[in-house]
C-alpha cells in the first residue's frame, strides 16, 4: 500500500514533482471546464459583493448561502449602506445562516472600510486581515476573486485533495496547516489562481468527498495516492 507521508518523513519537494504538479493541474483544469458550479457572486468581479459573499460563505453550504446573499445585495447594495445599518437588523438577515456573530463583524468590518479606505475593499491580504471577522481564506478568496491576485487558498476541501493525491498528512486544523499551506501555494498557477481555486473548492465538494468520494470516476485517479491505496486493500 502507498504510504501517506508526515511532516517529517518526507519533504514536499520530494512529493510535489514538477511533472506530477503539471499534471495535476491538467487534469482538473480540464475537469473545471465542463463542471464548475454556478452562483452568482461567481458572476460579478466587484469587491463589495464578493466581500458580502466571502463573509456569508464562512463555514456554510453556498447552496445555503444564495437566497440571503441576493437579498442581502439588494438592501444594502453599497458599502456605505450597510455601514448605517444595525447589528440587529443584519443578524434578523443573517440568522438562516448561523454563527451569530457574523452580524456584528461584518458591520464593524464595513464601518471600518468606510472610515480608513473610503468605503473602498482593501486590496492587499494583510489589510483585510486586519478587519474584524476576516481570515487568510476570507483574504485570500477576496484578494483572487475580485482583485486577481495569484493568491492560493486551503480550506478543508482542499487540503483532502492535497492529501490524498500527493499522499500528505497535515495537522489537525488543516486551515492553520504550514505544510498544507505551502502545498497549496506550489500546485497553484501562476495565473488564473481565482478560478483554480474554484476549481480546488468544487471538485472537492462534489468528487472528492469527505465520505465516500467518487474514486472510480475521478480524473486524478491515475496518479492518486489515496485512490491506489484504496484500490490496493
Amino acid at each position: 500500500m502507498t504510504a501517506i507521508i508526515s511532516h517529517s518523513e518526507k519533504t514536499l519537494s520530494e512529493r510535489l514533482t514538477r511533472a506530477k504538479i503539471k499534471w495535476f493541474r491538467r487534469q482538473l483544469s480540464t475537469w473545471a471546464k465542463k463542471n464548475l458550479r454556478d452562483f452568482p457572486w461567481r458572476r460579478t468581479t466587484d469587491p463589495y459583493a464578493i466581500f458580502i459573499a466571502e463573509f456569508m460563505l464562512q463555514k456554510t453550504d453556498a447552496a445555503t448561502v444564495v437566497p440571503i446573499y441576493e437579498t442581502f445585495l439588494i438592501r444594502y447594495p453599497t458599502l456605505k449602506d450597510l455601514a448605517a445599518a444595525t447589528v440587529d437588523d443584519l443578524a434578523q438577515i443573517l440568522k438562516p445562516l448561523g454563527l451569530l456573530f457574523r452580524a456584528e463583524r461584518l458591520l464593524q468590518s464595513a464601518q471600518t472600510i468606510l472610515e480608513k479606505y473610503q468605503g473602498k475593499i482593501p486590496l492587499s491580504e494583510d489589510k483585510l486581515l486586519a478587519l474584524p471577522g476576516i481570515g487568510i481564506y476570507t483574504a485570500r478568496s477576496i484578494c483572487a476573486n475580485a482583485f486577481n491576485q495569484p493568491l492560493a487558498v486551503l480550506d478543508t476541501n482542499v487540503a483532502r485533495i492535497l492529501e490524498r493525491f500527493f499522499g500528505l498528512r497535515g495537522e489537525r486544523v488543516k486551515s492553520r496547516c504550514k505544510l498544507l499551506w505551502k502545498a497549496a501555494e506550489s500546485v497553484a498557477p501562476a495565473r488564473k489562481v481565482g478560478t483554480w481555486n474554484l476549481t480546488l473548492l468544487d471538485f472537492g465538494a462534489t468528487v472528492c468527498t469527505a465520505k465516500n468520494p467518487l474514486c472510480d470516476k475521478c480524473p486524478l485517479q491515475k496518479q492518486c495516492n489515496y485512490a491506489n491505496s484504496a484500490f490496493l486493500l
